[in-house]
């Protein structure tokens, strides 16, 4: 089973690209994905994450060819 990865803003200069796609054979959780493909880099505080462009929980489980996006925390005014 292979997921597509992505990572905006400033999480792709943190981890050095802008996408990545890892293969796994159990089902893995988003935090797991994190862990996985960034080789366990520290996650940056407030981190947000969306699987298939709905935002979602760190635990929550990823699918066969889902898209997980990562985000830094989002800020305006």
């Amino acid at each position: 089973m292979s997921i597509k990865i992505r990572y905006f803003a400033s999480l792709k200069d943190y981890i050095g690209h802008s996408e990545d796609e890892i293969i796994y054979e159990k089902a893995l959780t988003v935090s797991e994905v994190w862990q996985q493909a960034t080789q366990n880099k520290i996650k940056p505080q407030n981190t947000l994450v969306a699987v298939n462009m709905d935002y979602v929980s760190w635990d929550e489980l990823v699918n066969d060819s889902d898209e997980v996006a990562f985000f830094p925390p989002v800020t305006g005014g």
